[in-house]
């Protein structure tokens, strides 16, 4: 459909400079950077991130197509958050405790829940681990960070419209997720999860609150929602351990 100046909405983008674009659409990269910070060690840099980000925006600027359906806000989030992730992912910080730890964790959860036949407390995993809930805290913490889930982008409800936009969002680095029987059980994990931990999920990552704004909605510390999100990814890792083995 062109305007009366002859163009349409996407034909006039398409003159836009990168300048322009970053411009425009900065604030999107930093709101997405700084909400995976949230679950990143304070090693990382913030500015590392936002750089990433930019440039997963300049190749969503030069890759979209509007005919194909979702708007250009939606599909740069994508591929912003793909490209911060693929840099946290290269960088490879995390020591072999740390994912030892994780490990331990999950297989832990996995352990107690398989014997009692329900879900489990934080303090019951810890006392089975035999480390004081201060420990396991800090372990799933660490734990957490070494990785951006893969649920990540299924809980985003755009994501599922956007298959046919751009085929090699596809490939880029959600293999898992693609998979349809590893979805499915993926998603009816997340809805058996215990009410608050599926209600922390889905206001991170749906509504895109921070840990704060969480906190003030459910009443607790910014810290007990970060404990509350890593308890229910290690629990989603642990119920998963089989299709991630």
């Amino acid at each position: 459909m062109q305007t009366k100046n002859g163009y349409d909405t996407y034909s006039k983008k398409a003159t836009l400079s990168i300048d322009a674009i970053v411009e425009q659409y900065g604030y999107l990269v930093k709101k997405i950077a700084y909400h995976l910070l949230a679950r990143l060690p304070d090693s990382v840099d913030i500015d590392d991130l936002i750089q990433a980000g930019m440039m997963g925006l300049i190749e969503a600027y030069k890759r979209f197509e509007s005919t194909k359906g979702a708007s250009f806000e939606t599909y740069a989030g994508i591929r912003i958050r793909g490209s911060i992730m693929d840099e946290v992912r290269k960088s490879d910080w995390a020591p072999r405790s740390v994912r030892r730890n994780g490990r331990a964790v999950a297989h832990a959860i996995k352990e107690l829940e398989a014997k009692l036949g329900r879900e489990v407390s934080d303090m019951e995993v810890s006392a089975h681990m035999d480390i004081s809930i201060e420990e396991y805290h800090e372990m799933i913490q660490s734990s957490m960070s070494t990785q951006l889930f893969s649920y990540e982008e299924m809980l985003d409800s755009d994501t599922s419209n956007l298959d046919s936009v751009e085929p090699e969002v596809e490939n880029a680095p959600y293999s898992l997720v693609e998979e349809g029987g590893f979805q499915n059980q993926l998603a009816q994990e997340i809805d058996n999860l215990p009410e608050r931990e599926k209600l922390v999920l889905s206001l991170y990552y749906n509504e895109e609150l921070n840990l704060k704004e969480i906190g003030a909605v459910l009443g607790v510390s910014e810290s007990r929602v970060s404990q509350i999100h890593s308890q229910a990814a290690m629990r989603l890792r642990a119920r998963l351990s089989d299709w991630r083995d």
